[in-house]
């Protein structure tokens, strides 16, 4: 099963059941085209938090020079940095470096605090797809990256919550940036699967409905220009996109 999150004709934020067969989503006994220009697309979720994953793929870790950790790296986003399907986000200005991180994010689905792995599955709603677009500048100047990775608009997220039944386990990952494929791969090649990330986020901290984990990005980061159209896309949930503008 599908969700969305949307902004009905009359202005009132609705969630309901989202066709992919047809692109429409349900609320109320009435259907709405994400394609109708009266209706805004939202993220699949309002998070008070999406806990990110750093070097969480070898290969990303290998470009970057890094090596790989032997336990998961935690950074968070804030809630002003969620953007939605069909959004332009505005990087900061003045910056050499902005890149590009498609990830594969998990929605929390109730609140928990200290999930075992073999239970974590059951706390998760879905997926959905994010870009952790990333202030390469400010990120490689200091050591909690509110500057390189908080700004406003540096999380979309969506375009659609899809159930874990609908996502194989080996679901693709991809990047693209104007139809130019820039990265390329699988959840298979995470590093710390979704269950061992909620271990060890809840050992920590409690997670609560909405909140989302980025599992981390592949190998193939880049950087930004203005006027930029990017897509991720992870089979099984769909593709997000965004366009890019920098003052």
């Amino acid at each position: 099963m599908y969700r969305a999150r949307f902004r009905d004709p009359a202005g009132s934020i609705r969630e309901g059941e989202y066709d992919p067969a047809t692109d429409t989503v349900a609320f109320g006994g009435d259907e709405y085209a994400f394609s109708d220009p009266d209706v805004d697309v939202l993220a699949p979720t309002d998070p008070s938090k999406i806990v990110c994953i750093g070097r969480n793929y070898a290969d990303h870790a290998a470009e970057l020079g890094n090596d790989v950790p032997d336990r998961p790296l935690l950074f968070l986003k804030p809630p002003n940095a969620v953007a939605s399907h069909g959004d332009t986000v505005t990087v900061p200005a003045g910056k050499e470096r902005i890149d590009w991180e498609a990830e594969f994010a998990v929605v929390i689905g109730e609140q928990c605090k200290a999930v075992d792995a073999a239970d974590a599955m059951d706390v998760v709603a879905g997926f959905t797809c994010m870009n952790d677009v990333s202030n390469r500048d400010d990120q490689n100047r200091e050591q909690n990256w509110v500057r390189g990775k908080a700004f406003d608009g540096a999380a979309p997220l969506g375009p659609v919550l899809a159930t874990p039944d609908e996502v194989p386990d080996d679901a693709g990952v991809e990047l693209r940036v104007n139809g130019e494929t820039k990265q390329s791969s699988d959840r298979e090649h995470m590093i710390f699967d979704v269950p061992t990330l909620i271990e060890e986020i809840t050992t920590y901290l409690t997670l609560e409905p909405g909140d989302v984990i980025a599992t981390g990005t592949p190998e193939g980061v880049g950087a930004l220009s203005d006027g930029d159209t990017v897509e991720v896309e992870i089979e099984g949930v769909g593709t997000l996109e965004h366009d890019v503008r920098i003052p």
